[in-house]
């Protein structure tokens, strides 16, 4: 804050020896830019990775299920016992080969089709939200360690402030214009900073683990310097996302395609009151006779119908609802995380309009009167630390309430597939 800036000065002039030296020129570094990271993360991460294979993996199972059962072939003889060996002379005995092919009753094998390309879709779902999933938690990340940030930004150089603060507070009492509970209020604050950064740089560090694991690198990796965070506009309504995130929901599309998928296999589960067919052909080579050819043609009799075909009819009946009523359940739960994110955002959009446009400035202003106040003696220490740390509040509960407000935005973006947080 420019404010911070300005009354270091101030006081730095106001102590012995206190003119501020210049800092030294720093090389520039390029900033690290969350678009970078968000495709990197993309790019990299298993979770993503093991949907996309597991999205190959059922598609894999088309063919299968659609294909005909094997066909059975077997070998046999009737006579000696050496392998293959006939008895003469003997009409019964006989050496042949035989096969067998099964044959799904029309329709079945399309339908086991359409059931494990909707499993696909499903999948295809599964894999668009865990691309969302990842994204989301990049930014929130993102959008996290950049407040911290700021935060510890913003409190050292209010520790700075203070340590100037208590040694003006100390020279006031070596000349006998001041008090001594002044230095030790002064010095209490100091330690109360020292453990705000403790706190801060803890968090800053978990942070940074975190982002370092979604992009699958060693967590204490360094990141480098963040770009920095502008609030991104919410310009949509809460009707025009909820009608987005029904739209776009993968919990929802997905469970969609797992009802379709329910419906055929309602559809199969019917088809099995209907027999399979098996067609054999026999070759039987016999000693000092012709050989001989054979035919034959067979099918299944569902004669307990009743707790076979009848019940796994039942079954998928009862799955079939199943999945209507589970799509439901997250149609009402989508309604909720809606209106709970958006209700996010705007409370933190007014909060932060509450101390960019009063809070900050007026907290600031506060401080620098006081400390004007204090210097002419109309002022007692303590008020002057009042508004101090209340200036150090404010500032950096602005930035945590930023991140906030983008994370709130994240979540959105998450349901309904709209770019909000940039």
């Amino acid at each position: 804050m420019k404010l911070i800036t300005i009354l270091m000065t101030t006081l730095g002039l106001l102590l012995p020896g206190g003119a501020t030296n210049a800092q030294e020129a720093q090389p520039e570094v390029r900033p690290v830019t969350l678009a970078g990271l968000l495709a990197e993360a993309e790019r990299v991460h298993p979770a993503i990775k093991a949907e996309a294979q597991m999205v190959e993996s059922k598609k894999a199972r088309i063919s299968q299920v659609k294909s005909l059962p094997d066909l059975t072939v077997g070998v046999g003889w009737m006579g000696n016992i050496t392998p293959f060996s006939v008895q003469h002379l003997d009409p019964s005995s006989y050496r042949g080969i035989s096969a067998m092919q099964e044959i799904p009753y029309p329709g079945k094998l399309g339908l086991r089709g359409q059931i494990a390309q909707k499993d696909v879709e499903a999948e295809k779902w599964n894999l668009e939200a865990a691309r969302r999933q990842v994204r989301a938690e990049v930014k929130s990340a993102y959008y996290e360690l950049w407040s911290v940030d700021q935060a510890i930004a913003i409190t050292q150089k209010n520790k700075d402030l203070l340590e100037k603060l208590a040694r003006i507070a100390e020279e006031k009492y070596k000349v006998g214009k001041g008090l001594q509970q002044d230095v030790l209020r002064a010095q209490l604050e100091v330690s109360r900073i020292l453990q705000t950064l403790t706190i801060l740089n803890q968090r800053q560090g978990s942070m940074l683990a975190r982002l370092n694991t979604l992009l699958l690198r060693a967590p204490e990796t360094p990141i480098g310097t963040l770009t920095a965070v502008e609030k991104s506009p919410l310009n949509y309504s809460l009707d025009e996302l909820t009608e987005q995130g029904v739209e776009n929901s993968p919990d929802i599309r997905r469970q969609e395609q797992l009802i379709e998928q329910s419906q055929y296999a309602v559809n199969l589960a019917s088809k099995e009151y209907y027999p399979d067919f098996r067609v054999g052909y026999d070759y039987w080579q016999r000693p000092d006779l012709a050989d001989m050819h054979g035919f034959n043609f067979t099918v299944n009799v569902p004669i307990f119908y009743k707790k076979k075909q009848r019940e796994g009819l039942n079954e998928a009946n009862f799955a079939h609802e199943s999945a209507k009523q589970s799509r439901e359940a997250i149609h009402t739960e989508l309604l909720f995380q809606v209106k709970d994110q958006f209700l996010r955002a705007k409370a933190s959009d007014e909060l932060l309009t509450l101390y960019t446009r009063a809070l900050v400035p007026q907290s600031s202003l506060a401080l620098e009167s006081s400390l004007a106040a204090y210097q002419t003696g109309t002022l007692d220490f303590e008020s002057l630390i009042s508004n101090f740390t209340s200036v150090l509040e404010y500032e950096t509960n602005y930035y945590e309430e930023l991140a906030n407000y983008q994370k709130a935005l994240v979540a959105l973006e998450q349901i309904t597939s709209v770019e909000l947080a940039k």
